[in-house]
């Protein structure tokens, strides 16, 4: 008897499947519209809630909080990470959903995936004291590390695909 796998790497493999047929079928089924709202909670302090989204035009509850906060060397109290943390962790949290889903569709199993990721800002753009110095970054740079039962060229291919088509 065969055992047919519906699940790897946390990933519903059917559900995947039915998801793409869907938006396949009916591309306004794939829209995702996302928001935020965030407030000034004192000094360099923010809090961000999300408390809904869209999907195909349908309003799906949420019902979370961010705190950001800047460490005192910038003015802060390290209450909790700074927006360019967050920013980081967002970007790979996104990347990671599409390594573990591309790998569960790719039939690999994974051990383990870790992504680190850094940019450099130059304040003097933030502080307005040198206009040729952007306030952002020039560059993001990431490491992917990932351990599982796929051949290198697979895992390749997963990283192709994650940034083609990581948003």
């Amino acid at each position: 008897m065969t055992e047919t796998i519906t699940t790897r790497n946390g990933i519903d493999l059917i559900g995947l499947e039915r998801m793409a047929d869907d938006v396949a079928r009916d591309p306004s089924r794939g829209i995702a519209k996302f928001r935020v709202n965030t407030n000034w909670m004192g000094g360099t302090r923010s809090e961000t809630r999300v408390e809904d989204w869209e999907l195909g035009g349908r309003r799906l509850p949420r019902g979370f909080s961010i705190a950001t906060d800047e460490p005192p060397e910038l003015l802060g109290r390290a209450a909790a990470p700074n927006p360019q943390e967050v920013l980081m962790a967002g970007l790979n949290a996104c990347m990671m959903v599409g390594y573990v889903a591309g790998c569960a569709a790719h039939g690999i199993e994974l051990r383990s995936i870790s992504i680190e990721t850094e940019g450099e800002l130059d304040l003097r753009g933030f502080l307005g004291l040198d206009a040729s110095v952007k306030p952002g970054y020039e560059e993001i740079r990431y490491t992917v590390r990932l351990r599982g039962d796929g051949a290198p060229e697979a895992f390749q291919r997963v990283h192709e695909t994650v940034m083609a088509q990581s948003p």
